[in-house]
């Protein structure tokens, strides 16, 4: 027996974000499959071993997978291996590294972060050559890694093609690519591609692959695709805190995850979602949808009073103050239920104020 109490009702969803979910029950299998006896720490165990072909399964025979506790720590870990101290990284001004990672890449990384504005949140070869300039030049940053966010944080997609042409340009120019996948099951998802159509089919060197989001526990991995964009990652890991004692527990998630179609179904669904509470708040008068709903995010935009009172009652997030978007969130376990219940309470509240 236990003496731990629950705390919360496990009823009560929130559209804030999917990292709000709980852990998918066929990974809390796998952690209590993992979980009798003893096996050697610091990834030296069986489980992390499996691994590297569970990945190579997705991206090809050459792919390297480093699990790594968290997205910003394996963001940090990849961008480390892939400069220099006197190197940059171009990415969109909205890009995860940039608004929401507490400057980590660039504390704890040394390197500088190059922004661009962008419509979409989709950087073009148009867009990087705003940041791609100077080389040679002792009084500029180097640029030297393009870092591409699948999906993006405003939600939009990459076609494989797209990031193709990232890719070439990039490596024209002697750059390497980086791509956050955070969310890349949703991408893979709703594109209707296979994980490595969009990542080592297109020239993508090093991928931050996202394990949390889709349903894990806790687990991330900095996946290499081009060995030569990367040195000394096994000794960056481990001074940027990210090596695992206990590591087969992060290694057994992601074998779940990948080996069969969880993260399909996961992400599936958690798309699904999104397209369905996108069209029922679209048919209330007073919500304006105004982005492509591609992948599990739906921005809107609402009046503050509304936000305020829904707030009380649902966890999401303002995007924008300035222009009252918000943004909605949905998971691996969000119903169809839970989406017509929120979509429910918004035309309550807007029709509280007509």
């Amino acid at each position: 027996m236990t003496d731990a109490i629950r705390r919360h009702d496990p009823l009560v969803k929130g559209f804030a974000s999917d990292n709000y979910a709980g852990v998918h029950p066929e990974i809390l299998q796998a952690i209590a499959l993992a979980n009798e006896g003893h096996q050697t720490s610091y990834g030296d165990d069986v489980y992390t071993g499996a691994l590297q072909e569970v990945f190579r399964g997705h991206f090809g025979p050459t792919a390297e997978a480093w699990p790594m506790f968290n997205g910003t720590g394996a963001n940090v870990v990849a961008l480390r291996a892939m400069t220099a101290p006197w190197e940059a990284v171009v990415c969109a001004e909205s890009a995860h590294i940039h608004t929401d990672e507490g400057g980590a890449p660039e504390r704890s990384a040394g390197l500088k972060l190059l922004t661009v504005p962008t419509p979409d949140g989709k950087l073009t070869p148009a867009l990087i050559d705003r940041q791609a300039w100077g080389f040679g030049d002792e009084h500029r940053a180097q640029p030297k890694v393009v870092s591409i966010t699948q999906t993006t944080e405003l939600g939009t997609l990459y076609t494989p093609a797209e990031i193709k042409a990232v890719c070439d340009h990039a490596h024209q120019l002697g750059m390497l690519v980086h791509l956050d996948g955070a969310r890349a099951t949703n991408a893979a998802a709703a594109l209707d591609v296979p994980l490595r159509a969009f990542t080592t089919d297109v020239g993508v060197d090093v991928l931050s692959f996202g394990g949390t989001k889709a349903g894990l526990m806790f687990g991330e991995a900095v996946v290499v695709l081009n060995p030569d964009a990367v040195r000394g990652l096994r000794y960056l890991r481990k001074t940027s805190m990210q090596l695992a004692s206990k590591m087969r527990f992060v290694s057994v998630q992601f074998e779940a995850l990948l080996a069969g179609d969880l993260w399909l179904r996961n992400a599936r669904n958690a798309n699904a979602m999104a397209q369905r509470l996108a069209a029922a708040v679209r048919e209330i008068p007073g919500v304006e949808v105004p982005r492509p709903v591609q992948a599990n995010a739906v921005f809107a935009i609402l009046p503050p009073d509304v936000t305020e009172r829904l707030q009380k009652r649902f966890r999401f997030y303002t995007w924008n103050e300035a222009t009252g978007e918000v943004r909605w969130m949905t998971a691996f376990d969000t119903t169809e239920a839970d989406v017509d219940a929120f979509a429910s309470a918004v035309a309550e509240e807007i029709n509280s104020c007509a």
